[in-house]
């Protein structure tokens, strides 16, 4: 499958690209072994590592376990492809002459690093994929000159006349239904006596302010709609409540939820006005993302690749 690069990668810095640089003139490990050519630039099989060993460091702040591998697993699948692309971008950079400010890079670094506990922390994690802090700074660097090439060669010419957002209305009405919302009052609680105790209660009729008197809980408001990704547990219960009623407690983790319904607002059709952000946002990326994809598919025609390994 093509990839086609993600901008929103580019502005949330998710991602890094990984470029090794090497030319034919430079001497390689012998477990270096060449998987692609790419002009007069190779990709080694290393290149291939240090690249998910980047991405894995990423997605390990938001996924664990099999979340993780499973998202991996999918990365691997054209990473080859990834690179190749990336580096072709780079090079058309290294052409344009494009320069990055050392001050930007140390903005993103000091970013990155505030994300961790501490500086100690940030060293381990770069410690476990097998970088160093110098890698990390080359990598910024690296994407900072595709976000602008990718900027300059594609982005700043895309647009979306509103013409063609009422157009796109018209035709779609039906994705512009706002769906069925359900504003409930959610009990949080430690015990699961004591939370059969307060959904009881409060199916008798007792005020929520006086049972809040008498036990320890805390209180939240939820606003939930049908399709919504929802966890399973909650779904279940709050869509099936009627105006007014009450949950059993609900154990998630390490905590009990008792759930009350307090309205029901059916669902509504959005008015262009309402749904133009949307729209645009749609049309924009979409318009985008086919730049993308022919800009990259001429840079590949002009370009000598080979693929000489899996």
């Amino acid at each position: 499958m093509k990839r086609i690069i993600n901008f929103k990668l580019f502005l949330t810095g998710v991602l890094f690209v990984a470029f090794c640089g090497l030319s034919f003139n430079h001497c390689l490990f012998a477990e270096d072994k060449v998987v692609a050519v790419v002009n007069n630039e190779i990709i080694t099989q290393k290149d291939l590592f240090d690249f998910l060993s980047f991405i894995r460091m990423q997605y390990s702040r938001e996924f664990k376990g099999m979340a993780l591998e499973e998202k991996m697993q999918a990365m691997k699948q054209d990473s080859l492809q990834r690179l190749i692309e990336d580096r072709l971008i780079l090079q058309q950079a290294k052409n344009d002459k494009v320069i990055i400010e050392p001050s930007r890079i140390k903005a993103k670094m000091d970013e990155i690093k505030k994300k961790y506990g501490s500086e100690a922390e940030f060293e381990q994690d770069l410690s476990v994929q097998g970088l160093v802090q110098a890698d990390l700074e080359n990598k910024i660097r690296e994407q900072m000159l595709m976000y602008t090439v990718v900027e300059q060669k594609v982005r700043s010419k895309v647009m979306t006349r509103p013409d063609e957002i009422t157009s796109f209305y018209n035709q779609n009405k039906q994705q512009f239904l706002k769906p069925e919302e359900r504003q409930l009052t959610v009990i949080v609680l430690q015990d699961d006596s004591l939370a059969k105790t307060v959904s009881y209660n409060l199916r008798l009729g007792q005020k929520l302010e006086d049972l809040a008197a008498k036990y320890p809980f805390t209180t939240d408001k939820l606003s939930a709609w049908q399709g919504e990704d929802l966890r399973k547990e909650i779904d279940e219960v709050v869509f099936k409540l009627g105006l007014g009623e009450v949950s059993d407690p609900v154990k998630i983790d390490q905590q009990y939820y008792v759930f009350k319904l307090e309205n029901i607002i059916g669902s509504q059709q959005l008015n262009l006005a309402q749904a133009q952000d949307k729209i645009q946002a749609y049309l924009f990326e979409k318009k985008l993302q086919e730049g993308l994809t022919k800009w990259l598919d001429e840079l590949k025609k002009q370009s000598y690749i080979k693929i000489t390994g899996d």
